[in-house]
């Protein structure tokens, strides 16, 4: 009896269920798709109105970004049933949009800093944001800010407010700044894992993690440095805008305990007779304080007011400029890798690609790099930085703007530009390299591994099972020498200083912006507005629109990016990590993800690991 029509029927069946079973995904998709649609259309209110007198509620969720992540949407789509995992993000020039139009809103009486779901976001984005607000205040118009808590830095973007409220259970919790982080030399060594480290840059401590059970004296000096110079630029912005006294924030163990005894050990009242605070109140009570504030709102559940994705859905409905002459915008943000990144990342070739649109693009005058970036690949931050050679080569100046931090690769791309801008607490410099390669040839061969053969060089069959040969190691560890010297090379001949300068403040160190400016590694200290009118005056333009020059996205794509980014804002925030085991494992994995990452194709890297604070 034959088998085969029951094989073959097996099979068919077997195609069949998978096509099917395919079939029933992408329609599935496509139906929730639409149905996310209708949702989003039935719930938002086309005519949002603004009630005269009413406060704008900037309930900030997130992270501030100069440039979003490109959403995927399965992804996305996966998340939708579940946790989500707190990345959301918020644009700083929406935020900006927002309150600046507010200031001018004849509607809106006061703005009330909603925090409670500001997640870490770098100082000189919330300073940013700070100046926008004393902006705001200068109009005659007044801020309250309330929460449950405040961490950190939704407390330094709090005390730009007139009023502070806490919560009577809820505390200020202000640290200083620190640096610490995991060493695991001794793990490799019981693993039999060979990391092989290439650097030039007494304080390049990228790789310490690597080689060592501790943080280098050299690290711990320059990192102590720029903690301290840190948490000066914090201190005296909190203490100017609260009138206290700067050492008045980071207190002691000794002098926390005392503070708290004197308040009966309640935090919120600790915070109160700090004069971190201006007042105790239960949400009930700050509700009825805003309605005799602004009076209450139509629906009578709650004060006038319209929050902070409202009132920007109308501040974008505001037309804009359409003039012949533009100063474009690239954003460089993230880590530096190579080919082509999505949105919110930085690739050799896709950022190179936005240059090229911005030279090629004649109404585009001049140019304002927008540099958010720690580095990392060598060779995609050369490509990246001859795009900017031949923006001015076209004569269209070139400006940047620093960001949290324009550091390593990020300065790389950044020192041929005409005029640079950094933030007094962008983390810049860290003029170093280094490279690495870890070889498993040990911790195979004690489980009986062995790698073995024959080739015409000592290249060939190059392998992390092999190990390296000390020759191998004197020609990567010249290539890296070379790097170093590119480099400050590059930094000598366009900051106009002699090598043995640069070579004396580079050497991997990190330093602020106000650093930076006293070094001359940059020009001036300055926000993105201050870099696009600084680039429009060397371009001679009188009147001008500002175009962030973007990859253009297909018409499928803007449809699934517009879906799925809404449903992706009311999703719930992630749950913190609930044990000191999850912390470390999250740090490990974290450290290996990243160096994974890293996609140089000579294995050099010009990368600041001291830029995450």
């Amino acid at each position: 009896m034959s088998t085969k029509p029951s094989i073959f029927k097996r099979m068919f069946l077997l195609i069949w269920n998978t096509v099917n079973g395919l079939r029933k995904l992408f329609l599935n998709l496509i139906f929730f798709g639409v149905i996310a649609v209708i949702i989003v259309s039935l719930t938002a209110d086309d005519g949002i109105k603004v009630e005269d007198g009413a406060a704008l509620v900037l309930n900030l969720s997130g992270v501030i970004v100069d440039q979003k992540r490109q959403v995927d949407p399965i992804e996305a789509a996966m998340k939708s049933g579940g946790e989500a995992d707190g990345s959301g993000e918020i644009l700083l020039s929406d935020v900006l949009l927002v309150i600046n139009n507010a200031a001018s809103d004849k509607r809106i009486s006061q703005i009330v800093l909603d925090l409670d779901m500001l997640q870490g976001t770098g100082i000189s984005k919330l300073q940013s944001i700070g100046n926008a607000i004393d902006s705001f205040k200068a109009t005659g118009k007044t801020v309250v800010a309330n929460a449950n808590w405040y961490g950190q830095n939704q407390y330094f973007l709090a005390s730009f407010a007139d009023k502070i409220y806490l919560n009577p259970q809820g505390s200020v919790e202000i640290e200083g700044l620190g640096r610490y982080r995991l060493y695991f030399k001794s793990a490799l060594e019981k693993l039999k894992i060979n990391a092989h480290v290439f650097r030039v840059g007494t304080f390049k401590s990228a790789v310490e993690p690597f080689i060592r059970d501790d943080m280098s004296d050299a690290a711990k000096e320059a990192n102590l440095v720029l903690l301290n110079d840190l948490w000066q630029s914090y201190a005296d912005t909190v203490s100017a805008n609260r009138g206290i006294d700067s050492d008045t924030l980071a207190l002691s163990a000794n002098d926390y305990l005392a503070q708290l005894d004197r308040a009966g050990g309640n935090s919120s009242e600790m915070a109160l007779n700090m004069k971190w605070v201006d007042g105790l109140k239960t949400a009930e009570e700050f509700r009825l304080s805003m309605v005799d504030a602004v009076g209450k709102s139509t629906d009578g559940d709650s004060f006038k007011h319209i929050d902070f994705y409202d009132y920007l859905s109308i501040a974008k409905t505001f037309p804009s400029l359409s003039l012949n002459d533009k100063v474009g915008i690239v954003v460089a943000k993230g880590n530096i890798l190579n080919g082509s990144q999505p949105a919110g990342q930085i690739g050799g070739e896709s950022t190179s690609k936005l240059l090229r649109k911005a030279r090629f693009d004649d109404s585009v005058k001049a140019v304002v790099l927008r540099v958010d970036s720690p580095g990392g690949s060598a060779f995609a931050s050369e490509q990246i930085r001859q795009e900017v050679l031949a923006l001015k080569a076209a004569n269209k100046p070139v400006i940047v703007s620093m960001g949290s931090y324009a550091a390593s690769g990020g300065y790389w791309i950044s020192a041929s530009a005409d005029y640079i801008y950094a933030t007094p607490t962008t983390l810049t410099g860290s003029i170093g390299i280094f490279g690495m390669v870890t070889t498993f040839e040990e911790s195979l061969a004690s489980i009986g591994v062995y790698t073995d053969g024959v080739g015409t060089s000592e290249w060939a069959g190059f392998s992390v099972t092999k190990g390296l040969t000390p020759q191998i190691k004197e020609i990567i560890q010249r290539h890296i020498e070379r790097g170093y010297l590119d480099f400050i090379s590059l930094v000598a001949k366009e900051r106009d200083m002699t090598l043995d300068y640069v070579d004396d403040i580079a050497q991997g160190r990190v330093w602020t912006g106000r650093e930076a400016l006293e070094l001359g590694l940059v020009d001036d200290l300055g926000e993105l507005q201050d870099a696009v009118t600084k680039a429009a005056e060397m371009a001679s333009l009188d009147s001008f629109d500002t175009e962030v020059i973007e990859r253009e996205l297909s018409p499928q794509e803007q449809f699934i990016q517009e879906v799925f980014a809404s449903a992706a804002s009311y999703l719930p925030q992630s749950l913190a990590q609930s044990s000191v085991l999850e912390s470390v494992l999250a740090q490990w994995s974290g450290v290996i993800e990243e160096f994974k990452a890293f996609d140089d194709p000579n294995g050099v890297y010009l990368y600041c690991d001291t830029c995450n604070y």
